[in-house]
């Protein structure tokens, strides 16, 4: 109980010093017209206040990633809280404000636009293909979590595919509708929900005293999984998702001033690691250990967890208020992952987006995509999900250690984390079933091998770039006028 009391306390002290640090190290410019203010038209770039963009935001990044992650990350143990308060604080949050403040100082970029710029116009086109692969796999994953809880908590009353058939119908609305229509109205209300759940249930995980373990560095799995690199790919939202760095500029082109970026960006971070937290906690302390909780996940998966554990905390009543909150979050990212995917293939082709029609022959193929998608099994899904999300976090920490490097600001900050994950991925990829089913022992040996080519090609990027340093002074603000 003291390690996730505590855990939940250093998340906190870290957004008021460590965010604190991240955003005077940034510079934040309070004068500076944002993208909201600067490129207005009413769809996608539409002024909103700071809580209502806060509470859009970590709908946004959330989905099930924070409570499904960490539920069959609690299979590790203690070790798992370590990686989501650190995570959290020194990469998940430093991503995340990093790829909003950028995009902000970019009229509002994606991720691919701000690739090909920091990284070269070669990394525009793979960030690409990997950002639509990431967003359409997450609407696919987050369209089908959802509807198996709805499925679960009506008993089967409606069928599973009528369902997903409700949810996709929504998906379109709020993929082609003006931002401030749908998303803007409903999500501080579905935020207001997924809190009091969270908080719901780790009151009574206080409350009734659970036997939530004590922080140990032994590994757990009841299958003996190593640590790395699977725990860091298991557990992404909630610690780092490159999930986020395709949301974030959504809500950088509604956001007011720069001041509000360490809030809405940062601490949204915070909170979905707060709540990552109490879901580990509760599958770590609920199910007689391990061995139970693998149980549990064998026979419905994290789903039935989420039903157990809110029924369990908070009644009949609480736990299926509790159970909707989850059900929420998957719907909420699900159709931002869409929404996003429309302005990502917009912006790349400079496509305009203003009459409804030239969003909706965007958005339908990647509808169709995905309900194909949905007849795969979702344990699959979730695995090139981990993979695809954790690349995609690689990357922008990438970014914004170029362009941190470019302003003469700290470039160690992403870096660091970058290069962590960077080795965490290439030997997930090497090793497992999915990717190139080597051995543990030589996929570490090749990830080395492939992280320093990697960043010494950073470096080398890097240090081209100091021609053009006496024009980057002015803290890359006048980037897009500089290419």
């Amino acid at each position: 109980m003291y390690t996730f009391l505590a855990g939940i306390v250093i998340l906190i002290i870290g957004y008021f010093t460590y965010g604190k640090f991240i955003e005077k190290m940034f510079g934040v410019k309070e004068k500076r017209k944002t993208p909201a203010y600067s490129s207005i038209d009413g769809i996608d770039y539409v002024p909103m206040n700071k809580k209502k963009n806060a509470l859009i935001q970590l709908l946004n990044i959330a989905g099930v990633g924070p409570i499904f992650g960490p539920i069959m990350g609690a299979l590790y143990g203690p070790v798992a809280f370590l990686w989501i308060v650190f995570g959290a604080i020194f990469a998940g949050a430093v991503h995340d404000y990093l790829t909003g403040m950028i995009s902000i100082r970019n009229r509002g970029a994606h991720l691919p636009e701000l690739a090909g710029k920091f990284l070269g116009k070669f990394m525009k086109h793979i960030v690409n293909l990997f950002a639509l692969l990431l967003l359409v796999l997450v609407g696919t994953v987050f369209a089908t979590s959802p509807a198996q809880l709805l499925h679960n908590l009506m008993n089967g009353w409606m069928a599973f595919g009528v369902i997903i058939a409700v949810i996709f119908a929504y998906y379109i609305l709020a993929t082609m509708l003006p931002i401030d229509k749908i998303i803007g109205r409903l999500y501080p209300i579905f935020g207001l929900l997924l809190v009091i759940s969270a908080v719901g249930v780790g009151v009574r995980l206080i409350m009734t005293g659970a036997p939530i373990p004590e922080l140990t560095l032994k590994n757990l799995h009841p299958d003996n999984l190593p640590i790395f690199p699977l725990l860091f790919l298991t557990i992404s939202c909630g610690a780092l998702s490159g999930f986020h760095a395709t949301q974030t500029p959504i809500i950088s082109r509604t956001t007011e001033r720069e001041s509000q970026g360490r809030w809405i960006f940062y601490g949204m971070m915070i909170a979905e690691g707060i709540i990552a937290m109490i879901w580990a906690a509760a599958g770590m302390s609920l199910f007689n250990g391990g061995e139970g909780l693998n149980e549990v996940l064998a026979a419905g998966g994290p789903a039935l967890v989420v039903s157990k554990v809110s029924t369990l905390m908070l009644g009949a009543v609480g736990g299926t208020l509790a159970v909707l909150g989850v059900i929420v979050l998957p719907i909420t990212s699900g159709d931002t992952a869409f929404r996003s995917a429309r302005m990502i293939i917009a912006d790349y082709f400079n496509f305009s987006q203003k009459k409804i029609l030239s969003r909706l022959w965007i958005a339908v193929p990647l509808f169709v995509i995905s309900i194909i998608l949905t007849q795969v099994d979702f344990t699959i899904l979730w695995r090139y999900f981990s993979w695809a999300n954790q690349t995609t976090a690689v990357i922008a920490l990438f970014v914004g250690a170029m362009y941190l490097f470019m302003a003469r600001k700290n470039y160690w900050v992403p870096l660091i984390p970058g290069v962590f994950m960077l080795m965490a991925i290439t030997t997930y990829i090497l090793n497992q079933p999915i990717g190139f089913g080597l051995s543990m022992k030589v996929s570490y040996i090749g990830a080395s091998i492939i992280s320093v080519i990697l960043v010494a090609l950073f470096f080398r990027a890097a240090i081209a770039s100091r021609g053009r340093e006496v024009e980057l002074e002015e803290h890359v603000d006048n980037w897009d006028e500089i290419a």
